[in-house]
């Protein structure tokens, strides 16, 4: 399969060597200029979690293509889209006209309804995801990451299509496991703020890696605080309770577990440790917060850490 990485993030660059050696042909679509910036090669320090749960550390140098034009009578198969989420929108009005034939992998993060997010794209050729890795290159240039060995696929409240069961194989022969849900709406909606709950930590700490028993304790009680609006923008709660339970079970035990696994499963302490995109998370939380106060939705915990996320003041 001949697939496009869109842009040259930590996500498109980690599944983009996991695709290439899984013998796809692989190039990333960069802003004009980027290529020469970027080089002709990507150093790589990754722990692929695939198929040993302590992970296989692979370094190197790993030679890419880059193409910075795009028209619409490609012959790509697959372009996997994963930016920034504030990014999206300019992303997706920029590809929409670009897409020809090929299937877009909408692997990002969404606030935005997913719909509405991807008007600018052919509805009949999405195929929605989320990755399972995580990381960032450092000041160096390296990119330090983790390759987990799930990656979550789903649809809206219906059947797969042939283009995304295409896109589930392409994983699978890859060596991931797929974890499905049906309502990939409500899925994305939990996962954000799951993620905003945690970094009314993190961004207090300035990494992930510093957290303590006691913050991953504040960090479950507000995202606890979170699922109602979670619930008021339309999603059923039930649905969710694979994903819902690290948040939802005894504190006691919830926040000792988390911190077992952020901080001794060697794939996620190199998430946590890795440079990751500050301004990221911080839209996290000041979106989150923005929905909430639209709603009329307490939200203490949220609302207490945002001098640590305000776009106009730094803690």
């Amino acid at each position: 399969m001949k697939i496009l990485m869109f842009g040259r993030g930590v996500i498109s660059a980690t599944y983009g060597w996991a695709l290439e050696r899984a013998g796809h042909h692989v190039e990333f679509y960069v802003r004009p200029g980027r290529a020469a910036a970027y080089g002709e090669a990507i150093d790589l320090d990754l722990l692929d979690a695939r198929r040993r749960p302590w992970g296989r550390r692979v370094a190197g140098t790993w030679p890419v293509r880059y193409r910075e034009s795009l028209e619409p009578d490609h012959d790509f198969d697959l372009i996997v889209l994963s930016v920034q989420h504030y990014n999206f929108a300019e992303a997706a009005a920029f590809l929409g006209p670009r897409v020809g034939g090929a299937t877009v992998l909408v692997f990002n993060n969404l606030w935005v309804e997913p719909l509405t997010a991807t008007a600018d794209l052919p509805a009949d050729q999405l195929a929605w995801g989320f990755p399972g890795a995580g990381g960032g290159f450092g000041d160096d240039g390296v990119l330090r990451a983790s390759l987990l060995p799930v990656v979550f696929l789903g649809t809206l409240d219906r059947p797969p299509t042939g283009r995304e069961q295409a896109v589930r194989e392409v994983f699978r022969a890859a060596g991931f496991r797929v974890r499905e849900n049906d309502d990939f709406r409500g899925w994305l909606s939990v996962h954000f703020a799951q993620n905003a709950g945690l970094h009314t930590q993190s961004l207090r700490r300035g990494t992930l890696s510093a957290l303590t028993t006691g913050d991953l304790r504040e960090a479950i009680l507000a995202t606890r605080e979170l699922l109602p609006l979670v619930e008021a923008r339309g999603v059923d709660l039930r649905r969710h309770r694979a994903e819902l339970f690290p948040f939802t079970a005894p504190v006691w035990l919830a926040a000792p577990a988390m911190s077992l696994l952020l901080n001794r499963f060697p794939p996620m302490r190199r998430v946590t440790a890795a440079h990751a995109n500050p301004e990221e998370l911080r839209a996290v939380c000041r979106d989150t917060l923005a929905e909430a106060r639209r709603l009329g939705i307490r939200v203490p915990r949220l609302e207490a850490a945002e001098p640590y996320f305000a776009a106009t003041t730094t803690p």
